[in-house]
């Protein structure tokens, strides 16, 4: 069984605590990115999107979704981020706002 399957992963009771930056440059923690780009400009949409992929997927608790990840910023970025489809499932299964017709 692959890993990204069995592992667990965090979503926040509610798309209100995910109040983190908007703009600026953000430098993530390294027990959320252990890779050489660690710190990501938010103006810049690629980076921005990696850096949520990143978050989404390593977050080991509600606080570091609520620290790193805003509600308005999740919406605009969400069907342009790759996710485990478990994780992509479980998201949009919380929070069906997020689903769009493509």
């Amino acid at each position: 069984m692959r890993y990204a399957v069995s592992r667990p992963y965090i979503v926040p009771e509610s798309l209100a605590e995910l109040a983190g930056p908007t703009s600026g440059v953000v430098k993530l923690p390294a027990h959320l990115d252990w890779s050489e780009q660690h710190v990501y400009d938010l103006g810049d949409p690629a980076q921005a999107g990696l850096m949520y992929e990143r978050v989404i997927r390593e977050a080991s608790s509600s606080r570091d979704l609520a620290a790193y990840l805003n509600a308005g910023m999740l919406d605009r970025l969400w069907n342009r981020l790759y996710l485990p489809p478990q994780v992509r499932r479980l998201w949009e299964s919380r929070f069906p706002g997020l689903v769009r017709a493509a």
